[in-house]
């Protein structure tokens, strides 16, 4: 303070000044130095943050690429899901479609059953009408009957009188037209049993007769087969000299042979064989063999004669080259073989509406064109055996065709002993019934005899005899224009005389 006071007043207020400037300056620096210290906080925190935000910022990507991953996932799932369900909803389209058809069938079986059913009721409806009606008609009838048998009951108690009254004559009358109606009747009845007997007697002896006839001459159609056989071998032999190799015309031909045999076996066409026989397989295509020979118990045997001989025909002719007639041979054996296996593939046993055997005949027409492909090919048999198929000529084809035509003979024999016996079933039953009716007839005149005997005892035997009665009345002075004959008087009174007596 004494220095303040030695000092003026300018130089105070100078030091005041400089003071304050330095305090305004020291101030500012203060508060400049607190505002960057603030600043720098803020910045720190502002930097902090940023990082903080950078952080969750990191976090929720990473978050949000795990998510869509797991978006893409559950897409790829989905994915997959609905293509399982599109097959499942395909699957389920295809059972609905399948479900709907059964649904329709069941419908239709529905729609057969309610017309079955309603015609059903219409049968029951008029079963019952017809029912109701008949039992009418019936309680009618039987109404009706108990009328009748009210009438009968009449009549025959008026009989009864008309008969104890004219026992003697109406008995004689009735006795008499009795015995000759009943002679009458045996004869009407045992004359058609005798004629039945007759002439099944004389069916099973025609049957015997004709069968023997026809063992016996089986003999004789055998031995006529080797005569055949050589006739048809010579037409065979000429025709196949005029035949070039056209096939068709041979195939022509060979169904005319075959023909010509199946006459010759004795079978008729449209009963033990068809010809030319449209048939179709599994698949629908369709076949028509040459000849199905019909067999008993539902069998059918298939015959083909479509096979080609333009290479034996060119053997037969060439007589010069041997080496020509060698392939015309090896020629003529192939043909065979194609044709073989060509028929083989067609599966006639197959054929619907065809009951064949497990074999087909291929009829080779000539003879000698059979036994020369057998002697040099051999295997040949072998190989139509393995397609199921039979190899034959004329002969062995018409020694096998007269077989079947004998086993046809003695299936009709069957048959008709069949009905032989049938007819003598109902003709022992028709006997049976002839004689049960004998019998009732026999018990029927065994009554009528005992009627007679207790009419004729009331009438002029016994006591108290309606004839003794009635004689009475003349004696009594009753005048009658007509007498009873003295004998029949005589024996009533003396039968009834011979029981007073017994009595007494």
């Amino acid at each position: 303070m004494p220095l303040l006071h030695t000092l003026s007043e300018p130089v105070l207020y100078i030091i005041m000044a400089v003071l304050l400037c330095v305090g305004c300056l020291l101030g500012a620096f203060i508060v400049q130095r607190k505002a960057k210290t603030q600043l720098s906080e803020k910045l720190a925190q502002s930097q902090l943050f940023s990082e903080q935000q950078q952080t969750y910022l990191q976090q929720q990507v990473t978050k949000l690429e795990n998510q869509l991953d797991d978006l893409q996932d559950e897409q790829r799932s989905a994915r997959e899901k609905q293509l399982v369900e599109q097959n499942r909803i395909g699957q389920l389209a295809q059972q609905v479609e399948g479900q709907v058809e059964v649904i329709a069938q069941l419908e239709q079986q529905k729609n057969q059953w309610q017309q079955q059913y309603q015609q059903t009721n219409q049968q029951a409806a008029e079963l019952r009408t017809q029912l109701e009606s008949q039992s009418a008609r019936f309680e009618q009838e039987q109404i009706a009957s108990k009328e009748k048998l009210v009438l009968l009951e009449s009549a025959e108690q008026r009989l009864q009188q008309q008969f104890e009254n004219l026992a003697n004559k109406i008995f004689e009358q009735k006795h008499e037209k009795f015995a000759q109606s009943s002679k009458a009747g045996l004869d009407s009845l045992l004359s058609p049993l005798k004629e039945q007997i007759e002439g099944f007697k004389r069916q099973v002896t025609d049957q015997y007769v004709k069968e023997g006839q026809e063992r016996a001459s089986l003999k004789t159609e055998i031995m006529g087969l080797k005569e055949l056989n050589l006739q048809i071998t010579q037409d065979a032999a000429a025709l196949t000299k005029a035949l070039k190799g056209d096939n068709k015309t041979q195939g022509n031909w060979g169904e005319v042979v075959l023909e010509r045999i199946l006459k010759e076996s004795g079978l008729r066409e449209g009963h033990e064989f068809d010809t030319q026989v449209a048939l179709k397989n599994a698949e629908g295509k369709s076949y028509q063999p040459d000849v199905v020979v019909h067999l008993p118990n539902d069998k059918d045997v298939v015959i083909d004669s479509k096979v080609s001989l333009a290479a034996y025909e060119r053997y037969f002719n060439q007589q010069e080259d041997d080496v020509a007639r060698a392939l015309h041979l090896k020629e003529h054996v192939n043909s065979l073989r194609n044709h073989i296996k060509e028929l083989g593939k067609k599966d006639y046993q197959d054929l619907q509406g065809l009951r064949s055997l497990d074999y087909v005949l291929l009829f080779i027409p000539i003879e000698s064109a059979f036994l020369l492909a057998a002697d040099h090919a051999p295997d040949i048999l072998k190989l139509a055996f393995d397609n199921n198929i039979m190899l034959v000529s004329p002969t062995n084809l018409l020694v096998a065709l007269r077989t079947i035509n004998n086993i046809w003979q003695y299936e009709y024999q069957n048959q008709n002993a069949q009905k032989i016996a049938d007819h003598a079933a109902k003709l022992y039953d028709k006997f049976h019934g002839f004689v049960t009716d004998m019998e009732k007839v026999g018990k029927a005149i065994e009554s009528t005899q005992k009627n007679y005997e207790g009419a004729m005892n009331k009438l002029s035997s016994g006591k108290g005899n309606l004839v003794r009665q009635v004689e009475q009345f003349r004696k009594l002075g009753v005048q009658t224009n007509k007498k009873l004959d003295n004998q029949l008087v005589d024996n009533a009174q003396l039968d009834d005389e011979e029981l007073d007596d017994d009595e007494v």
